[in-house]
């Protein structure tokens, strides 16, 4: 970073301006008292003696006086403006301290302003809030990188095994090794391919235009419904048009993910998901509603975390590898919206989500 020419501190800056005020409304005061004493004395050619002094009298009088007076001025500006101006900046140098102190890394610590609801104050809580804010998200990046590294080890270290039985068993069926492998190899895909679309929705790189979500709700269950069919579920769609702004491509992903989670995580057999789309006073709101297991509300609120796919939840071929709800959080996150998970009283899950409506 290029450094910038040195320049006077804010708190000279303020001294030098309550001195500064405070010598103008002296010399104010001053004219004003020599204007109002004008007034009232004779010039010298009306001068009597028994009048008193002239106004040449008065002006030596009253001219050291008020320099004298300027000079006091001066100095008790100066030096209360000093002191003024360190006292009114206490606040702002605590807020700066703990600033250098979040850009060596540490996020703990809190201002914790007392006194009164001022500006000062008020910029110390906002910066208190976003070190909480700035803490729980790399504390969430950490748990996130590490639950990756975790899900992205385990097909290499499946893959490593494999190809070891292999040179040491040469006679094992090959195709079953083959097919194996072809098997972990796409699991990896998918969770290389789930992990760019996550860090792409979190960095809200995509194009805007106006999406459907009824459009995107048919053509989501359309695409799954050979699985929902082989599972024994009903899909039912329904509702109203629901026109949002964002990216069509990202906002049909998480459409289908909500389907799709809907599917793999309900009852074995005789199960249904019901797709709602419509307008809401909010914006618009996309629901999607699925029979299963009872949840309990301390589960519902880990389920849209990365990895976690919910231990009390039927698992199938088709579970995933747990950033469905992930994605679809970022996805909802990125085009303003929010996102509710709330468990059905006789079992399985309700999920909404409210988008802005096109302007």
């Amino acid at each position: 970073m290029a450094r910038r020419p040195w320049g006077p501190s804010v708190r000279l800056k303020l001294t030098l301006s309550y001195a500064g005020f405070l010598m103008v409304a002296g010399g104010l005061l001053l004219a004003t008292v020599w204007v109002f004493l004008l007034r009232y004395v004779p010039d010298q050619a009306a001068f009597q003696p028994s009048f008193g002094p002239s106004r040449t009298d008065l002006q030596k009088a009253f001219t050291p006086r008020a320099i004298q007076a300027m000079s006091f001025l001066l100095v008790f500006g100066l030096v209360g403006g000093w002191f003024l101006a360190g006292r009114m900046l206490a606040p702002l140098n605590r807020i700066t301290r703990a600033t250098r102190q979040a850009t060596t890394g540490s996020l703990s610590h809190r201002i914790e302003m007392e006194g009164r609801n001022d500006e000062f104050r008020q910029l110390a809580d906002d910066f208190d809030a976003m070190l909480a804010r700035l803490e729980a998200h790399v504390a969430e990046q950490q748990r996130f990188a590490a639950n990756a590294s975790h899900e992205l080890r385990t097909p290499l270290t499946i893959t490593q095994t494999l190809l070891e039985v292999a040179r040491n068993e040469p006679t094992r069926n090959v195709d079953e090794l083959i097919d194996r492998l072809h098997h972990v190899n796409a699991r990896a895909i998918d969770l290389t391919e789930a992990l760019l679309l996550l860090s792409r929705a979190d960095r809200q790189a995509f194009a805007r235009g106006v999406v459907d979500l009824s459009l995107a709700a048919e053509e989501a269950t359309e695409t799954l419904l050979p699985l929902a069919e082989k599972r024994g579920l009903t899909i039912e769609t329904s509702g109203d048009q629901a026109l949002t702004t964002g990216s069509q491509a990202l906002l049909l992903q998480m459409t289908t993910n909500l389907v799709h989670n809907a599917i793999v995580h309900n009852l074995p057999a005789d199960g249904a998901v019901w797709v709602r789309t419509g307008a809401h006073p909010a914006g618009v709101v996309l629901t999607v509603e699925s029979t299963g297991e009872t949840l309990t509300p301390q589960l519902v609120a880990t389920l849209v975390e990365p990895f976690q796919r919910g231990n009390q939840r039927i698992r199938t071929d088709h579970a995933g590898i747990g950033l469905g709800l992930a994605i679809v959080q970022s996805i909802v996150n990125a085009h303003d919206g929010t996102l509710t998970l709330t468990p059905r009283p006789e079992g399985g899950l309700v999920v909404s989500v409210v988008l802005p409506a096109r302007p």
